[in-house]
């Protein structure tokens, strides 16, 4: 597989946990030493990354596009992806995001994670 089709099998399942409303599914796709930074102050680990998520809206939908992808080391992937959180009450919010993926065994983690808003 290249760069591309691990992150996006990843996150496949980082979408379909945030429509779902499952943070604790979306916790357990990153390393337990992960860097989560949404738009509030950053997390590390599991726990932050699903209690971020357990605090989203009800509701809340996730579309996204892999603009960039590379493998700069064995095991281990970097994207950058533009993605729209819509809303059941306000406006989508268009980020962008930065992501780091690491292979352990057959799995995929996101050991780092970084949003900001489009301009």
């Amino acid at each position: 597989m290249d760069a591309s089709q691990i992150i996006l099998g990843t996150m496949d399942q980082w979408k379909s946990g945030i429509d779902d409303h499952d943070p604790a599914r979306v916790g357990a796709l990153v390393t337990e030493d992960a860097v989560f930074q949404g738009l509030r102050p950053y997390g590390v680990g599991r726990d932050a990354v699903a209690d971020y998520y357990n605090s989203q809206p009800s509701g809340m939908t996730v579309t996204y596009q892999i603009l960039e992808s590379r493998s700069p080391a064995a095991n281990v992937v970097h994207g950058y992806l533009n993605a729209t959180f819509s809303y059941v009450d306000r406006a989508p919010v268009e980020l962008a995001i930065g992501v780091v993926l690491v292979r352990f065994g057959e799995q995929w983690r996101v050991a780092q994670y970084q949003a900001s808003q489009v301009p």
